[in-house]
């Protein structure tokens, strides 16, 4: 009579199947819902890595781009500004050669020196603009840059320094983001305050107006020409922002490439491992019914 075996540990393999089909269908229910294959390092350990790679990346990219958005409203206001002084400049320029014209009165040069010190007013608050509570022309100081000095020559003192500032805006690639006011508004080759007041003091005098005329020239052409800094600086932002968002869009595509759940794949695992839970189940509902004697039977 040959001998019957009878494995005692049925029901402890099966539960441990149970215990595996529940963890595939856990896996395969935490993919489709995150969209990702990798949610620990365990699931994929290269994968992993190259994902935190790839997350370090984006956070660089993501912090340039706040850097860029923080300096681009600086730019802007500074390059407004000089905008204003450069049309300041020419309505004095006009003025200038209105009273050149040797058939003005002494009375009519007096009111054209009075809105030119309506214009040098004007210069002055341009001067001493602000952005978001800093001033833009102060160099790296936090005092008002110009203030009225009726012991200069021209009128007026600078208060700030003659020190830019840089920020970062990608790796290896720092921006100057400003010109200290003493260099657009006091330049040796056009100082806008002292050209104002000499235009000023030669209509009240009725002397070399014209040379003060061709001085305001010059401190226009150099005013010009020291805003081109900004709007270099703008465009080189712009084209630095763009560089970053195709970085970010190629990071993106990377990071899905690496990491995306296969929805097909992930319900068809899912679904076989809900068919396989359900048959495991029922084989450990019916071993719980039967005894050694059923099998002997």
């Amino acid at each position: 009579m040959s001998s019957i075996r009878v494995n005692p540990y049925v029901l402890s393999d099966l539960l441990a199947d149970l215990n595996t089909t529940q963890r595939q269908a856990d896996t395969a229910s935490l993919q489709m819902a995150t969209g990702s294959r990798i949610n620990k390092p365990s699931d994929d350990p290269a994968g992993a890595a190259e994902m935190v790679g790839n997350a370090a990346q984006t956070a660089r990219a993501d912090s340039f781009l706040r850097s860029i958005g923080s300096i681009n409203g600086l730019l802007q206001a500074a390059d407004s500004t000089l905008g204003s002084v450069v049309t300041a400049l020419q309505r004095a320029i006009s003025l200038g050669v209105e009273g050149a014209n040797g058939t003005l009165s002494d009375s009519d040069r007096a009111d054209v020196a009075a809105e030119l010190s309506g214009i040098q007013q004007q210069l002055m608050s341009l001067a001493n603009a602000s952005y978001q509570g800093e001033f833009v022309f102060a160099g790296t100081e936090t005092v008002q840059p110009f203030i009225a000095d009726a012991t200069s020559p021209s009128g007026v003192t600078y208060q700030g320094n003659t020190t830019t500032n840089t920020v970062q805006i990608g790796e290896n690639y720092a921006l100057q983001v400003n010109v200290p006011g003493s260099q657009i508004f006091t330049g040796p080759s056009g100082n806008v305050f002292q050209s104002i007041t000499d235009l000023i003091n030669a209509l009240q005098t009725n002397n070399n107006i014209g040379g003060a005329v061709t001085e305001v020239s010059n401190a226009f052409t150099y005013v010009t020409g020291q805003r081109v800094f900004y709007g270099n600086a703008i465009n080189q932002l712009q084209a630095q922002h763009n560089v970053i968002n195709t970085d970010k869009l190629n990071l993106a595509t990377a990071a899905n490439s690496i990491s995306a759940t296969d929805m097909a794949q992930a319900a068809t695992a899912f679904s076989q491992a809900e068919i396989a839970l359900n048959a495991e189940l029922a084989g450990i509902s019916r071993i719980s019914q039967v005894s050694l004697f059923d099998y002997l039977k």
